[in-house]
């Protein structure tokens, strides 16, 4: 593009082979068969009909917008109300500097050119609220948490590596629950990290608990919540409580009681690293278990699977023989350790454990039963949430008004893929654990759900779910709600393909021929999907399409957006994505970052859309 300003903040586009494809005039050759060339001329993104029209009416009709006009502009049209006229002179100041270098002394005013780079700013003119709003201060139940499941492992849950790396990589994410799977390593006092019973190679329990007290809030300042799934003696345990103490010291909280009557809030737990497992009591109890089983289906080890279903076998026959085989195939011999050794390391792995995990007996009715004298957290699979919303669907959401709910994924998802979170949140549920390493379109539903409240891991979930009746009632996920709000989504145009990608990168003989999808993911009444027209040859192409979403439950939806290159012979080609909160998307015209498959932030591409809520 020849008139294309260079700056820091807008890359030059990639370089070229040797016989570069784009000559000195501002357009790509495109070579077809080896035969003859292909010219197409590089066109620059130009402002919207709506955009000239907005800049014309808050700059008075006049060639340039002074700052006191640009708040006009942002607290009218785009509803930041408490814009102050510092503010807006800041934003002029920056987006000349970044499109003129020029100082602030130069210029102090924007013209459309300028307005229109500054909308296309996302770090100025973002689509969600960055900053955390909800409140804070209630017990931890009342939260949605962002949850990792087998947080350590590198790949598939069958073979790959066991490491601290993904540890470190989920937590500057923002993940806030970190799952680690303890075993005994053959050297004495040596406890390791690793999926049991498969071929994962293990990482040392050490390496992992130091990188999370590194790392625990380099991105958010609320409390890290590590989940123990321990096959260890009695006196490996007291390893462990020494490890943690040593490791965490002043950021370890240690419970004021063994058995709480709510949770702690996470305003008051900031900065603070918790635990939550079983005590060892519980791992006593069911001591005399010396089988060693073999690989359970999928390859996870069967006392995870013990652990977890937390004892809920009564739906069908085949979970009760399910539930019989996890109990015989316990890893852990504890008939041999001393009473002694047990005594000694219980207290201390007890005084630990702050959410203490139950494995409750007998049907799901009874699991779900909320107890007045204390609180806890129950683990169930997503095959296990599924017949339990279907046949209990209130008794969860009654549950988890002040228990912490666990959902993680089935076992035979080796792949490390991953479930839909909705019914999960739907009903409460805090913990829907994930593997962040399981790319994919749920992947980018959890992404997308954690970016709202500022990113800080932690959801207040909807008031409807933690709302009784004047008869004790709850929500029912199964009713019929009406629309209570309706989104306008307008998406204007889209930018920055051709610096992150080869001019061939999605077609070897022209420019790509892009389309966007726009999806509502939410509780069924409120699911939905447009899609634009298809802007042959363009390397930044308008579409200017509107598109009206009505909601009944707009505070679990999700907007999905996907941009995709249309092929005719072939999949079209993806070229971007990224999942926004509903709720806290910013009204008026914002730039939309989007992101690779594996949620990466691409370094240029990003969508010019519009937000209206009636």
């Amino acid at each position: 593009m020849g008139s294309y300003k260079k700056d820091k903040h807008r890359p030059s586009p990639l370089p070229e082979s040797s016989n570069s494809n784009k000559d000195e005039m501002g357009s790509y050759n495109y070579k077809m068969f080896n035969l003859f060339n292909r010219k197409f001329k590089i066109t620059e993104a130009e402002p919207p009909k709506d955009v000239k029209q907005l800049f014309s009416k808050f700059s008075n009709g006049g060639s340039h917008m002074a700052a006191d006009q640009l708040r006009r502009f942002l607290v009218l049209h785009q509803d930041e109300l408490d814009c102050t006229l510092a503010d807006a002179q800041k934003i002029v100041e920056e987006v000349i500097n970044r499109r003129h270098h020029l100082t602030r002394y130069s210029r102090h005013s924007l013209n459309l050119d300028d307005f229109f780079h500054f909308l296309l700013y996302d770090d100025l003119n973002g689509p969600i609220t960055s900053q955390v709003h909800n409140d804070m201060t209630a017990p931890l139940a009342q939260y949605f948490i962002y949850t990792g499941h087998n947080s350590y492992l590198t790949g598939n849950q069958l073979s790959s590596d066991c490491s601290e790396v993904p540890i470190v990589k989920a937590l500057q994410r923002g993940v806030r629950v970190i799952e680690l799977d303890l075993w005994p390593g053959s050297a004495k006092d040596e406890i390791l990290v690793l999926h049991g019973r498969t071929l994962t190679t293990p990482v040392p329990l050490i390496k992992c608990l130091k990188s999370i007290r590194d790392y625990a809030f380099a991105s958010s300042p609320y409390p890290v919540i590590i989940t123990l799934e321990d096959h260890l003696t009695p006196e490996l345990q007291a390893k462990v409580a020494e490890m943690v103490t040593q490791t965490f010291g002043g950021m370890l909280y240690y419970p004021e009681s063994d058995s709480l009557l709510q949770f702690p809030s996470p305003e008051s737990l900031k900065h603070r690293i918790i635990i939550s497992t079983k005590p060892p009591k519980e791992y006593l109890e069911s001591s005399g278990i010396k089988r060693k089983g073999p690989l359970s289906p999928g390859g996870r080890n069967s006392s995870e699977e013990e652990d977890e279903a937390s004892g809920i076998p009564c739906h069908t026959a085949e979970l009760e023989a399910d539930d019989r085989s996890d109990s015989d195939q316990d890893d852990v011999d504890l008939t041999d350790c001393d009473n002694k050794s047990g005594q000694l390391g219980a207290p201390a792995y007890k005084r630990l454990i702050t959410i203490h995990a139950g494995k409750p007996k007998g049907c799901l009715k009874d699991a779900l039963k909320v107890a007045a004298d204390k609180v806890r957290r129950l683990s169930l699979s997503e095959q296990e949430l599924e017949k339990a919303a279907a046949t209990n669907g209130t008794d969860v959401v009654r549950f988890t008004q002040n228990n912490i709910l666990r959902i993680y994924p089935k076992g035979t998802r080796i792949t490390s893929s991953n479930y839909k979170p909705l019914v999960g949140w739907m009903h409460g549920a805090q913990m829907i654990a994930f593997n962040m390493q399981g790319y994919g379109k749920s992947l980018w539903l959890m992404h997308g759900m954690f970016r709202a409240n500022g990113g800080c891991g932690y959801l207040k979930k909807p008031d409807f779910l933690l709302e009784k009746g004047p008869n004790n009632e709850v929500f029912d996920p199964k009713t019929k709600l009406p629309v209570t709000k309706t989104l306008n989504v307008k998406v204007y145009l889209g930018d920055g393909w051709r610096l992150d990608f080869s001019h061939t990168h999605f077609d070897s003989y022209s420019p790509p021929d892009f389309y966007t999808k726009v999806y509502i993911v939410g509780v069924p009444a409120d699911a939905a999907k447009r899609k634009t027209k298809i802007i042959e040859d363009n390397w930044s192409p308008a579409w200017n399409e509107e598109f009206t979403f009505p909601l009944t439950v707009p505070e679990l939806a999700l907007l999905r957006v996907e941009v995709q290159e249309y092929d005719i012979s072939d999949k079209d080609d993806f070229g971007g994505q990224t999942c926004l909160p509903v709720l806290d998307l910013r009204p008026g015209i914002r730039s939309v970052p989007l992101h690779d498959k594996k949620g990466e932030k691409l370094k240029n591409v990003r969508l010019l859309m519009g937000f209206q809520f009636v």
